[in-house]
């Protein structure tokens, strides 16, 4: 994918200058927003608005999935391109629309996460998952593949020990580690398959991660907007080979991801920070819909998959 080359040379300009800039960057790499009055942010450590208080008036009345039918197709072609050879991991997504009285201001002001954006009037994301960190020379960058309700029996044991759960998150671990290395040296896999437990409005769920690190030279800022472009987009939101398998999901998913799946991130002349778009509501016109997924592979089962894209449609209140 040709990144944006104008988005390159602005975070380019800034790093080198060393001076503060936010930016969202869609999962093509063609649009992007950089930080205005029409924009709120947070990223774990760093904000730039202040927390109102709002009446919770949200209430998602219905949520409107893609029919099963249709997912059991579009999943069936992902197999095939598998068995093709063309794919081995890849992250299959939908839209799903939201019936009742949906605030996006609201949402996010009430949405606990450690990552969240909010641009207004366009969509939201609350995000569980981090996508790139920068600090003192050090770059990291932290997979999240395999969910699981945390109410089932042993659910911890469970995800760990799946053989499907466990070959989509190697495959995620090995795409990332490569990402890292077009860019930094010294590359660890520091963590492995780590556990987050995530609020998901009515339920809990087990995330699995893991944290890759590696080691940029001392003048990493000047090179900032290709640091991030040589990594974009996500692996953990596409799969792998990475371009082959973004061309498969163009191919077979039905809209178009937009922010979705994109990056935003916020450098504050020293380091950096970013989330992966994921956990997301968009406004199209007069009407709402969440966008969710899951990766694929070969061992994938069509009722499993469905419902772990079903059961990421929430809004994670405090």
């Amino acid at each position: 994918m040709e990144i944006n080359k104008k988005f390159i040379e602005t975070l380019n300009e800034y790093g080198t200058q060393k001076k503060p800039i936010f930016f969202a960057i869609d999962f093509e790499g063609k649009k992007y927003f950089l930080e205005d009055e029409n924009i709120f942010f947070k990223l774990e450590n760093f904000q730039n608005y202040k927390i109102k208080s709002f009446a919770c008036s949200f209430d998602i009345k219905e949520k409107i999935f893609v029919d099963f039918n249709t997912y059991k197709k579009s999943l069936q072609k992902v197999k095939d391109e598998i068995k093709k050879g063309n794919t081995y991991l890849l992250n299959l997504t939908f839209e799903t629309k939201l019936i009742g009285n949906i605030n996006l201001e609201e949402i996010f002001h009430n949405s606990n996460a450690p990552f969240k954006l909010y641009i207004k009037d366009k969509f939201i994301c609350f995000s569980p998952e981090r996508f790139v960190k920068i600090k003192n020379n050090q770059i990291s960058t932290y997979p999240m593949k395999g969910t699981i309700d945390a109410n089932i029996k042993s659910a911890k044991e469970k995800i760990l020990a799946n053989a499907k759960e466990m070959s989509e998150h190697v495959m995620a671990v090995d795409l990332l580690r490569n990402d890292l290395g077009m860019v930094a040296k010294n590359i660890n896999v520091e963590k492995f398959r780590y556990i987050d437990k995530i609020n998901a409005g009515e339920k809990e769920l087990l995330q699995v991660s893991s944290k890759i690190t590696g080691d940029l030279s001392e003048n990493w800022q000047n090179s900032l907007g290709n640091i991030i472009a040589k990594m974009i987009p996500a692996g953990s939101i596409t799969g792998t080979p990475k371009n082959k398998t973004v061309s498969i999901i163009k191919k077979i998913e039905n809209y178009d991801r937009g922010f979705f799946t994109g990056i935003f991130g916020y450098f504050d002349g020293e380091n950096f920070d970013s989330a992966v778009m994921i956990r997301f509501i968009e406004k199209q016109d007069k009407k709402y819909v969440f966008k969710s997924g899951g990766g694929i592979t070969c061992d994938s089962n069509e009722v499993l998959e469905y419902q772990e894209m079903k059961d990421k449609v929430y809004v994670p209140f405090f």
